[in-house]
């Protein structure tokens, strides 16, 4: 009896080891991971002469709050922002009512050429986005849509083949009884859709929304590449804006960096439940 009882000592002691460890690696990770974001915060609190001074000042001796009211100021951060917004919401609503239309017939309906359809849109996730960079340039300058908001809106209401995959992957899980009791109902598959498979699959469309949101918000490319007039800039441009007048006004850019990330984190922290649940939820059945 007493050597069980030292057995099964020995043995919490060695899992109280051994969750010691694993939480001690952890938090060493989580504190490397977040040098980055902490060296941006106290950079845009600092006066531009202690940005590169060494051993660097992780606490500023002076706090220059200063730094946030000048970008407010001289450039036009709420304008990009605004502009950012009525780039990417439209795009959101529209491109995921499109993405889980087409994910829905993929995994439900029974057409003929679905699973080619299928195979189609899954190689077409292979094809690297710079290959349609110029001739998609070359079309939407013919369009006439260059120096507009356009090119970066439409054609992601038209859906984005990993979006429905994602979907896809998601409804494809979900009971085919439900389906066959809405059709004794009398619903039609369009009614099926709307009131039975839209709502189950909120979580992965919170989650899809998340990452579209990110995308579009943390694009810089796509907006240097259409958009010449300034009043039409998104958030990311007036940040790189600072680059070039401020060539050494890292104060500024840093400050800028985080007034641009707390959208992202407040979204993040109220929609994270959904995102994890979606992530989770989603099957890698076939």
């Amino acid at each position: 009896m007493s050597s069980t009882t030292a057995v099964k000592r020995t043995t919490n002691a060695a899992e109280i080891l051994n969750k010691a460890v694993v939480y001690v690696l952890l938090t060493i990770g989580g504190l490397f991971m977040a040098i980055p974001f902490l060296w941006m915060l106290s950079t845009s609190l600092k006066d531009k002469g202690a940005v590169f001074s060494y051993p660097p000042q992780w606490i500023p001796e002076d706090i220059m709050w200063e730094n946030y009211r000048t970008i407010f100021e001289d450039a036009h951060m709420i304008r990009g922002f605004f502009n950012t917004m009525m780039i990417i919401l439209p795009t959101i609503i529209i491109g995921l009512f499109v993405c889980a239309l087409a994910a829905y017939a993929f995994a439900k309906l029974r057409f003929p050429g679905r699973d080619r359809l299928f195979m189609v849109l899954v190689v077409s996730l292979m094809i690297p986005g710079a290959v349609m960079m110029i001739p998609a340039f070359i079309m939407f300058k013919n369009f006439g849509w260059t120096d507009s908001w356009k090119p970066l809106m439409i054609p992601g209401m038209f859906g984005a083949p990993m979006v429905i995959f994602f979907l896809r992957q998601f409804i494809k899980q979900l009971p085919d009884e439900l389906e066959d009791a809405a059709k004794i109902d009398g619903l039609n598959p369009l009614g099926v859709f709307l009131k039975i498979i839209l709502p189950l699959s909120k979580p992965a469309l919170i989650t899809q929304a998340i990452l579209t949101y990110n995308a579009g918000y943390n694009d810089y490319l796509g907006p240097l590449i259409y958009l010449n007039s300034p009043e039409k800039y998104t958030l990311q441009m007036e940040l790189a804006s600072f680059t070039s007048y401020y060539v050494s006004e890292w104060t500024l850019i840093m400050a800028g960096s985080v007034v641009a990330l707390i959208p992202t984190l407040v979204l993040f922290a109220f929609a994270q439940r959904y995102f994890i649940e979606g992530i989770a939820l989603t099957g890698i059945k076939g």
